[in-house]
């Protein structure tokens, strides 16, 4: 069963028509009013002068680029996000793998746009960073420097060596305010690609490198989201 529930941006009544045909929304009884949580269907709905989102996408782009050539870019802002949603659901115009990207962007950020979810996103990918260090990556105990020498006659070498960070212990040992203060550390180091410097096990490692990859993403599309909307 398909989502009947309107959007709040600002949207064509040729959406609405498609939408909802899409969802088999069916016509109100006459002289019942709509919900305003309900796409609206068009006269001929359900028929087959509903619009396609292929042209559906053509009117909100001529719309976006009126909205930008006046230098309205936030009240462009809604048919953008109409525009690559009505571009992400033409299944026979864009490409798949255009259409993966669009899914992805739109799940992320809501096209650039959403900067809220892309906050969420940003916290929950920084909570499952440190939830995965504090059971995989951070050591038991940090490795102490081992020297060791060889003597020669009267000249002494010295050989100072430190072991990879082991993890071992049980979980009772793990999950600790101390090795959770740790965690938190990595994860918001790794939010502006910056390295910890904390000692981390094998697996800790690559945590730390997908954070610093995925979380200074995820902040600039929240940034950009902020910066559409308020942007002059």
């Amino acid at each position: 069963m398909r989502l009947t529930r309107r959007t709040r941006r600002r949207t064509l009544a040729e959406e609405h028509h498609w939408r909802a045909q899409r969802a088999d929304q069916p016509e109100p009884p006459s002289g019942q009013p709509l919900s305003l949580r309900l796409w609206r269907p068009g006269s001929h709905h359900p028929g087959p002068l509903t619009p396609a989102p292929e042209n559906i996408a053509v009117l909100y782009r001529q719309l976006r680029k009126a909205f930008e050539d006046g230098k309205n870019e936030p009240g462009a802002a809604d048919f953008y996000y109409g525009e690559c949603e009505m571009r992400r659901h033409d299944h026979t115009g864009t490409p798949k793998s255009e259409g993966r990207l669009l899914w992805a962007y739109w799940l992320l950020s809501g096209y650039g746009l959403r900067a809220s979810r892309a906050f969420t996103w940003l916290l929950a990918t920084m909570s499952l960073t440190v939830l995965l260090l504090i059971g995989f990556g951070l050591p038991i105990h940090d490795p102490d420097p081992a020297t060791t020498g060889t003597l020669k006659g009267s000249k002494i070498s010295l050989n100072t060596s430190t072991p990879d960070p082991a993890l071992d212990g049980g979980w009772s040992k793990r999950m600790t305010w101390a090795r959770a203060e740790k965690a938190v550390r990595v994860a918001v180091n790794s939010v502006i690609f910056r390295s910890s410097g904390q000692n981390l096990t094998t697996p800790g490692t690559y945590i730390e490198m997908t954070s610093r990859l995925l979380e200074p993403t995820l902040l600039a599309l929240a940034a950009l989201a902020i910066r559409g909307r308020i942007k002059r």
